[in-house]
């Protein structure tokens, strides 16, 4: 009977936190919050700025927990080998984890492979700002993935601890964005 009842405890705080994870980011409509960032780009750091990089298009804007683990190096090296894909939809990238700086500029270069940019939230604010927590860590960003149009608007959400459809998704979602937008 324990079994049961711890079992059904587990599996209770498993739906919760899935629940968590599904429906407390920000959604199509939403304005994503403005920030501004140490980031690196091959190494070299800089303060990133979104309002900024929103004067030039659309912006890709990936939340992922931890550098140089083993979803997030793929995560990375996807999003590295599609940058010029995004660049042919008239937008940017832009990756951010909890880590620090220096851990960054060296992601940034060997798994980002200097194509794109990623910001440290050490802490965790800008996490925390878009609603891309971690369900039960909440100062490590879970992975989600928006795209925010140049009016600082969210027009794409996805959440997936599984690298696999982030880049695919928020491709589309561009293409689609630019599709509605094209004048004839």
């Amino acid at each position: 009977m324990k079994k049961r009842i711890a079992a059904t405890c587990v599996a209770a705080a498993a739906t919760a936190a899935f629940s968590l994870a599904a429906h407390a980011t920000l959604k199509p409509g939403d304005a994503a919050p403005a920030f501004t960032a140490k980031a690196s780009l091959g190494g070299n750091v800089y303060d990133y700025s979104l309002a900024d990089a929103l004067k030039k298009g659309p912006v890709v804007q990936y939340f992922y927990p931890a550098a140089f683990t083993k979803g997030c190096t793929i995560e990375a090296h996807e999003f590295a080998e599609a940058v010029d894909q995004y660049k042919a939809e008239g937008a940017t990238v832009i990756g951010v984890s909890h880590d620090n700086i220096d851990t960054l500029k060296e992601f940034s270069v060997s798994e980002c492979h200097s194509k794109f940019p990623v910001a440290a939230d050490a802490d965790s604010k800008i996490i925390k700002s878009y609603d891309a927590s971690m369900p039960m860590k909440s100062t490590m960003a879970n992975r989600v993935s928006y795209v925010i149009a140049p009016d600082g608007k969210v027009i794409y959400e996805y959440t997936s601890l599984s690298p696999d459809k982030h880049v695919a998704n928020t491709l589309q979602a561009l293409r689609d964005r630019n599709a509605k937008h094209k004048t004839p």
